[in-house]
């Protein structure tokens, strides 16, 4: 063993830095190669910011800027010189109001659009100002939407639940308010024709109001009142009369949504109920107290239906009703009332409330619990060496899911607008739901002189996203019985890779281009915190072996030719020079802990299941088998008759035909719709399917792709390929796995490749 291969291998083994050559990372300002394309996120065009559409109850409720400008272009724009000047100048502003939002600035859309409008007008030259405002007023004009703009920071997952949870409940008390005022209205209408019935219909007073002030006078009510009363029979009942009131004062004083009067702006009432909690404690002990109160609004409800449709009974609904309590209650009954939001941080108090998690999530209350993740890799453990990836992290989510009567969604905060739909749906539910989001901060450096460059926290949650390190999934249990229905990881980067793996160009000291496929890996992740830089070690040029390999390769290796070598990681300083930088064991163990939580996951998400595929072998080895019996029954049949000699004229007939067959045959048969293909002799070496499964896609001889293992990845894989590729010259076919999440869509993509 060489003395610098050596020294390399101290570190890796040890974390000991044997001489000064190798450097750590904080102390140079190093981030992830694959980083050095997003230096400036506000220009680039991405999800955020995102725009919580006021009053979004009854459409969109959660819109992207990009989106929303996208659609107003699409109206807008035609083509031509003019939509080209009119695209141009709304993408500057957009361009703009990104700026504004990562530097702080709060408000609406409409506020940050003017706020922008005005800085770039008063840019503009005197000939290009009033253009530029002409395009401007158009789009803004066609806008017709409003609401807060938020960025991705640490207060964008509360934002987005709170909201989104409003819009629901917003929804919700319409419906209740329409049910309790047609309730309400025919109460009354029995009542006063119960009244109707009574000796109070023919008292003085009574009689006098239903006559009316212009004809009072012709009229003696007090002699109508004696004649009347004379010959009334008393056809009122006093006890539905009670049981009425009493519904209608139990509908009336209800203290769960506000009281929505017609005409007027809906406004708080004093003493209406919250649903939004910091604790779960406090959640629970809210809905506990107010339960005898749904109790008594179920029952007036129930009374009040039962009146109005004429099938109360008091025989049987009296003593049905004096016992009713919440043993009664249905689902259909619970999903009436709000639920009870409750958002957690990370935290001393945290931690106490995530204790009882499972008890809130597997009680079967309507309880809808945000755990936001501010930091899921936490302090260096000093005691056992590793990372602490437990309960913060993926483990909480993976814990709820085993309680398997829960909704459980996990997610990074830069997926949230993606994932917009599934968390709507675990909101609407009647089921406990746990929200599980990352939100792209982290611990600070404990070190103020470290130099790690700052990651803003929308990179941060997607390289967490991206690292496996805090992937996404969705288990609904109300979608079906089994994985294939319930769980999902589709909203996963190359979801049937270990890792994702991208292309990275740069130039080096003789600027001579470099491409290669790099993987992201949870060791890139963890790069990015500067708590970890002495995990780290940057290697001078001078001493790059080819004993170095990069993190994933040496992840595969077994552990006699792991030995032999020492794994790095490529990242660039901030004038992009490209370092090797190598990696301490225990990051190592953490990155086999993490690919093996996400192979779990895969496999829960039916993404290259090894039941599957064992199956699939098991299945092959029996049609083989059964080929060979058949080959081996051909072979022991006798030989046939050997044929008569045919004339020279016969073989002359049949060259021409033969000939033009054989021709025929030199023509590839086109491929069945049914199986996927790719038209590999117009491949241009675009690398775009590649770098989504270099395992399915793979070059040929002449660096031409084709489909080298179907059963290294998945029919959506093969969707995105062929959507991504320059010259359209793959075709997905046909789905092999029926149970493949999201297959409608997929099919209905893969029709126009086909």
């Amino acid at each position: 063993m060489s003395e610098p291969f050596s020294l390399l291998s101290t570190f890796h083994l040890t974390g000991e830095r044997p001489g000064k050559d190798l450097a750590d990372i904080g102390q140079l300002g190093l981030r992830p190669a694959l980083f050095s394309d997003y230096q400036n996120l506000s220009k680039l065009r991405h999800d955020y910011p995102l725009v919580l559409v006021d009053g979004g109850a009854g459409g969109a409720i959660v819109r992207s800027l990009t989106d929303i400008i996208d659609e107003v272009l699409r109206e807008i724009a035609p083509r031509g010189g003019e939509g080209e000047r009119l695209r141009r100048n709304v993408l500057g502003l957009e361009d703009d109001i990104r700026t504004l939002v990562s530097r702080g600035n709060k408000g609406t859309l409409l506020q940050l659009w003017d706020m922008a409008e005005t800085n770039r007008l008063s840019k503009a030259d005197k000939a290009g100002r009033k253009l530029l405002g002409d395009s401007l007023s158009r789009a803004r004009a066609a806008l017709g939407i409003d609401g807060e703009l938020v960025g991705c920071d640490g207060e964008t997952p509360v934002k987005v639940l709170t909201h989104t949870w409003t819009a629901v409940q917003e929804n919700k008390a319409c419906r209740f308010a329409d049910e309790i005022s047609e309730l309400t209205v025919k109460l009354s209408n029995i009542l006063k024709a119960d009244t109707m019935r009574s000796e109070k219909a023919f008292d003085p007073e009574t009689l006098k109001r239903s006559v009316g002030s212009v004809y009072e006078g012709a009229f003696d009510f007090e002699a109508m009142s004696d004649i009347l009363g004379s010959a009334f029979v008393d056809g009122a009942m006093p006890d539905k009369r009670r049981r009425i009131r009493a519904a209608l004062a139990a509908l009336k004083s209800q203290r769960f949504f506000e009281k929505d009067e017609k005409g007027a702006k809906k406004v708080r009432r004093n003493g209406v109920h919250g649903f939004v909690f910091d604790r779960c404690t406090q959640a629970l002990e809210a809905f506990q107290e107010r339960l005898p109160e749904m109790v008594d609004l179920v029952k007036a409800m129930t009374i009040a239906r039962l009146e109005i449709e004429g099938r109360y009974k008091e025989e049987t609904h009296d003593p049905f009703f004096r016992k009713f309590d919440e043993r009664f209650l249905e689902p259909e009954d619970m999903a009436r009332f709000p639920s009870y939001l409750v958002c957690l941080r990370n935290g001393a108090d945290a931690k106490a409330e995530k204790a009882i998690l499972p008890e809130v999530l597997s009680s079967g209350l309507p309880m809808k619990v945000l755990v936001q993740n501010d930091d899921i890799l936490g302090e260096p453990s000093i005691t056992s060496g590793r990372f602490y990836l437990g309960i913060r992290g993926s483990q909480l989510a993976a814990m709820a899911i085993g309680l398997n009567n829960a909704y459980v969604l996990q997610s990074s905060g830069s997926t949230l607008y993606r994932m917009r739909k599934s968390i709507l749906g675990g909101l609407m539910n009647g089921q406990p739901a746990l929200f599980s989001i990352f939100s792209g901060l982290a611990g600070a450096s404990p070190d103020p002189a470290k130099n790690t460059p700052e990651t803003p926290p929308y990179l941060r949650a997607a390289a967490a996203l991206e690292s496996r390190a805090f992937p996404a999934f969705v288990f609904d249990p109300a979608r079906g019985d089994d994985w294939a229905s319930r769980f999902s990881v589709a909203e996963n980067p190359q979801v049937g890779a270990e890792w994702p793996v991208h292309r990275f160009c740069c130039e080096d000291e003789n600027l001579q281009k470099i491409s290669e496929n790099i993987a992201f890996t949870f060791v890139d992740f963890a790069a990015t915190d500067g708590r970890y830089g002495g995990n780290f070690a940057d290697v001078p040029r001078s001493e790059w072996r080819d004993a170095m390999v990069p993190v994933d390769t040496f992840l595969k290796l077994n552990a006699e030719a792991a030995a032999e070598k020492v794994p790095y990681i490529l990242m660039v300083d901030e004038n992009n020079t490209l370092h090797k930088v190598i990696v301490d064991v225990r990051l190592i163990e953490a990155a086999r802990r993490c690919r093996e939580m996400w192979r779990n996951l895969q496999e829960l998400g039916g993404v290259d299941n090894s039941h599957a595929r064992n199956l699939l072998a098991k299945e092959k080895d029996l049609w083989e088998q059964e080929k060979e019996r058949e080959l081996e029954a051909l072979r022991s049949q006798p030989a046939p008759d050997q044929p008569a000699p045919v004339s020279e004229e016969a073989i002359s007939a049949a060259a021409e035909p033969a000939q033009a067959e054989a021709e025929q045959d030199d023509e590839p048969p086109a491929a069945p719709s049914d199986e996927p293909y790719i038209e590999t002799p117009r491949c241009t070496t675009c690398d775009e399917c590649t770098q989504i499964n270099n395992r399915m896609f793979a070059y040929d001889d002449n660096k031409q792709a084709f489909i080298a293992d179907l059963d290294a990845g998945t029919f959506r894989q093969l969707v995105e390929a062929a959507e991504s590729c320059q010259v359209a010259i793959i075709h997905p076919g046909k789905p092999r796995t029926p149970g493949e999440p999201g297959l409608e869509d997929l099919i209905s993509r893969a029709e126009v490749f086909n």
